[in-house]
């Protein structure tokens, strides 16, 4: 990992321990990247907070925030195929041993350490289309890992695995470029492959490195195992987006077989479960597919944003270049479609600033009449993430069409930007 690349690095040289410790100072720096060096017991030191900006993700993909939507989706809809490929001879490769990197115990309810920033690449064993997916995964012992898997990709890939009774090899990289990790948690159809959008945000220039028959970003931690297709122990808690524990699964192990860690300087990188980094990357992939449903409504549609205070996942803030009367509540059933665990939606104008809570404040403030601009909607499948939902992720949803009223324009003009 190249940390030149980050600017104003907080770097923590007392001793810290991986159990708890880390945890309340990376709290005291939300936004901040930060290294820590001295981590009791392990000679790697922790690398965190490379994407918990929004600044921090544009920079990687060489843009301005308010054009990340839109690269997303370019690079998405036009992926560059890899052509760069190197081999293991930067790595020292050894038998896999957990103990040997610096996973943290993040809370005391935790029922252990969890690596937070393990991108698992797997092939599907049916078609040979290969995948990438951010997963948690909690220390078993020093070769082996339980795995959260999701019904997306990786999941499917699984389920062929099972059917044909042959366990899923697969590898871990830890400690890659924001850009790679964006890619990663990209909504893409089944059959694309996540490092050709990384290779599109990096303009063809991406170099992989081949783990057995993966292919995968020089990172400065590989692992290499199987997910089994027949064992499964209980996961979590965890915290999850929400600040909040989510339940206890049971879910499938992984069986580690070799560790290859960078020669010069590696890094273990940590994701703060609940921090804005979870949050950006979980949330803003989802961005794009918001925006793209909505401008089948509203063409005219300028951006959509996931909000940090709504954990990038619950809350959705849309501007559009109002049209006709109808447009803002058009754009709020277009959002709940694309984003089923949407829970709150505000519509606003152009004006309005959607990367700036006092702005959507203001607009709601001054643009909305409760009984005309409220949409309510009961009994509807929610996120499972909610708290407040029903075990089923049942929920209601309330969004806000906080636009001006076409007829009456001259009354929302706001003196300061005309002036």
């Amino acid at each position: 990992m190249d940390i030149n690349q980050y600017k104003n690095i907080i770097e923590i040289n007392d001793e810290v321990n991986s159990e708890f410790e880390v945890t309340k100072i990376l709290k005291k720096y939300p936004k901040d990247t930060v290294i820590l060096n001295n981590v009791k017991g392990y000679d790697i030191p922790i690398i965190s907070g490379i994407c918990n900006t929004r600044d921090k993700i544009a920079a990687s993909i060489n843009c301005e925030v308010n054009e990340i939507t839109q690269k997303i989706i370019e690079a998405s809809d036009n992926p560059v195929k890899v052509e760069n490929f190197t081999d293991l001879s930067d790595y020292n490769e050894n038998d896999a041993d957990l103990s040997k990197i610096p996973i943290l115990t993040h809370y005391k309810r935790d029922s252990g350490a969890y690596i937070t920033a393990g991108v698992v690449f797997a092939k599907d064993p049916v078609t040979g289309i290969q995948n990438a997916s951010i997963h948690r995964m909690l220390v078993l012992d020093n070769d082996k890992l339980v795995i959260r898997i999701v019904p997306r990709n990786l999941y499917t890939y699984f389920q062929n695995a099972q059917k044909l009774g042959k366990d899923l090899d697969i590898a871990i990289a830890i400690g890659m470029d924001p850009g790679i990790l964006l890619a990663s948690t990209s909504s893409i159809p089944i059959d694309y492959n996540e490092m050709e959008v990384a290779n599109a945000f990096k303009n063809g220039e991406l170099t992989l490195v081949k783990v057995g028959d993966l292919e995968l970003p020089q990172a400065d931690i590989i692992l290499k195992g199987k997910i089994s297709v027949s064992e499964t122990v209980k996961e979590g808690p965890f915290v999850d987006l929400t600040d909040t524990y989510d339940v206890i699964r049971e879910q499938p192990v992984i069986n580690l077989s070799k560790m290859y860690i960078k020669k010069e300087n590696p890094y273990y990188h940590a994701i703060l479960p609940a921090g804005f980094e979870h949050k950006l990357l979980q949330g803003l992939p989802q961005e794009p597919r918001i925006f793209k449903s909505v401008k089948n409504a509203v063409p005219t549609v300028e951006n959509v944003v996931l909000t940090e205070g709504g954990c990038c996942w619950l809350h959705a803030a849309i501007s559009i270049k109002k049209q006709t009367e109808g447009d803002g509540k058009n754009a709020i059933m277009a959002a709940l479609s694309a984003h089923p665990s949407l829970k709150h939606a505000v519509v606003v104008d152009t004006d309005v600033d959607v990367f700036d809570p006092q702005d959507i404040e203001y607009a709601i403030a001054t643009r909305v009449k409760g009984d005309r601009d409220i949409v309510i909607v009961p009994n509807v499948r929610g996120s499972s993430l909610d708290p407040v939902a029903e075990v089923d992720g049942t929920t209601t949803k309330i969004c806000v069409d906080a636009t001006k009223v076409l007829k009456t324009l001259e009354k929302f003009e706001r003196v300061s930007f005309s002036e």
